[in-house]
């Protein structure tokens, strides 16, 4: 009697121990949108339309930008004449996107309700990563550098309205990534992964004015900003978040994270940091500028590296690419 008294303690106690545990994981798998077998390569960024319900993916071997309902999950169009997709804007008031096309050295713009291509502004190959100017309106678009046999690349600046570039900033260095722009003020942190550093870069004068060393973790790719505390991200591969100060240009700290990260998004609301990784997504909680705590890792698929969060939604959206006999997939998590 005893022994089975002891056995139930034990079993409640696990119980409890695993409730507690999945109540707690900061993501909670929601839904999965399927994808036909044709669908191969690595995902590179998304797009969102709340209005119209639609998810826009860019599968980059694919040669075309995915549009998703929402809600079931079900392609409702593809996008062609796009040779490799890579980043995505969507601009609701001109129901426009703006796809970088690193096979054309172009930005395409696109008719979000035709799906037609209505122009394209001519950059340099392997055009890429943007950062977008709510203000302005302008697109800025990091183009050239190894790809096209130079050892400095293009931060290229476009005015979506007109649909024209309307300047180009050089940087030195062969391969850029990622980068941030300040809303109170001019500046803009650029991922220099040629050179392991963050470059600023003033957007008004379009000129370099500081250049910061990256010595905590190796390959710089994603980046996120808090701009309110003064905190800048950057994601590496070799797996950690380095933490600048953006008042002083100097490292803080380094948080670490699953190797082979891809993208990065700090949530001001929550003070969360999401790192999507090769596998998993590793979750930070901010409670102060200098204080951070890993909440988990939740586990998605291989090189599923790509994703969005959406707060408005309480959504985060993660690329699968397809592996092995599996095909690729969204995975759609809520946020807990």
């Amino acid at each position: 009697m005893k022994r089975t008294i002891v056995i139930l303690l034990v079993a409640c106690c696990l119980f409890a121990v695993k409730t507690k545990t999945q109540e707690a994981a900061p993501l909670k798998l929601a839904q999965t949108y399927k994808l036909p077998a044709d669908v191969k390569g690595n995902f590179d960024h998304f797009a969102i339309d709340l209005a119209g319900n639609r998810l826009f993916a860019t599968p980059e071997a694919y040669k075309a930008v995915l549009v998703f309902d929402l809600k079931t999950g079900n392609i409702i169009h593809k996008i062609s004449g796009i040779e490799k997709p890579h980043a995505i804007l969507y601009r609701e008031d001109l129901k426009r996107l703006y796809v970088t096309d690193g096979e054309a050295g172009d930005v395409k713009i696109v008719d979000s309700v035709s799906y037609a291509v209505l122009s394209s502004v001519k950059l340099l190959e392997d055009s890429d990563s943007i950062g977008y100017d709510p203000a302005t309106k302008f697109l800025y678009i990091d183009n050239g550098g190894g790809d096209v046999h130079q050892t400095y690349s293009m931060l290229s600046v476009v005015d979506t309205t007109g649909g024209k570039k309307v300047a180009d900033i050089k940087v030195d260095g062969e391969t850029l990534e990622a980068m941030a722009l300040e809303n109170s003020g001019p500046r803009i942190y650029l991922n220099n992964r040629a050179k392991s550093q963050v470059d600023v870069i003033d957007r008004e004068k379009r000129t370099l004015i500081a250049s910061w060393p990256i010595t905590l973790a190796k390959t710089n790719v994603a980046m996120a900003y808090d701009e309110a505390s003064h905190r800048l991200f950057i994601a590496c591969r070799s797996g950690g978040v380095v933490v600048f100060d953006t008042q002083s240009g100097k490292e803080l700290a380094v948080l670490p994270i699953t190797k082979g990260v891809d993208d990065l998004v700090f949530d001001a609301a929550s003070k969360r940091i999401y790192a999507s990784c090769d596998g998993d997504v590793s979750v930070y909680q901010q409670s102060a500028p200098d204080s951070y705590k890993l909440l988990g890792k939740v586990a998605t698929g291989p090189l599923a590296r790509t994703a969005l969060l959406v707060p408005q939604i309480n959504r985060y959206f993660v690329g699968v690419p397809q592996h092995g006999t599996t095909n690729a997939e969204i995975m759609v998590f809520e946020v807990h």
